[in-house]
């Protein structure tokens, strides 16, 4: 195999991985906003303290996802889910800290929340494939 081949599997497998990763996020923030909206809407939680238990939630959603469908290393359960609790911990500090930053200058939290989503995700992503789910 020539070293461009090996490229080109290796950014096809990261592609692969992206992609499902994004998918399995996608149900994993259901989980996250769904949290957040109850909490925040209907028990009169603050904001910033709704969306971190919504990204716990949506942390153990993501984590259990990604262990069946999204990578081929199956780390033993709690061993992966303890690696995948401290770089999704880093990424809930990001998170709260960024919803708070737009509440601060004035944006709804849920159009703060949606941003940091997207800055999140970048991190959990890299976090993932090369802490917890590492070949």
């Amino acid at each position: 195999m020539t070293p461009e081949f090996v490229q080109q599997l290796l950014a096809r497998a990261v592609v692969r991985d992206f992609l499902r990763f994004a998918a399995v996020g996608a149900v994993a923030t259901a989980a996250h906003y769904a949290v957040l909206v109850a909490l925040a809407e209907l028990a009169g939680f603050d904001p910033v303290t709704a969306t971190v238990c919504g990204f716990g939630v949506g942390a153990v959603v993501s984590y259990t996802l990604n262990r069946i469908y999204t990578f081929s290393v199956r780390p033993a359960y709690g061993r992966g889910l303890a690696k995948f609790l401290v770089v999704v911990g880093i990424g809930a500090v990001l998170n709260a800290a960024i919803v708070a930053l737009f509440i601060r200058v004035g944006l709804h939290y849920m159009i703060a929340q949606v941003i940091a989503t997207c800055v999140v995700l970048i991190w959990n992503f890299a976090g993932a494939r090369l802490v917890v789910f590492r070949a």
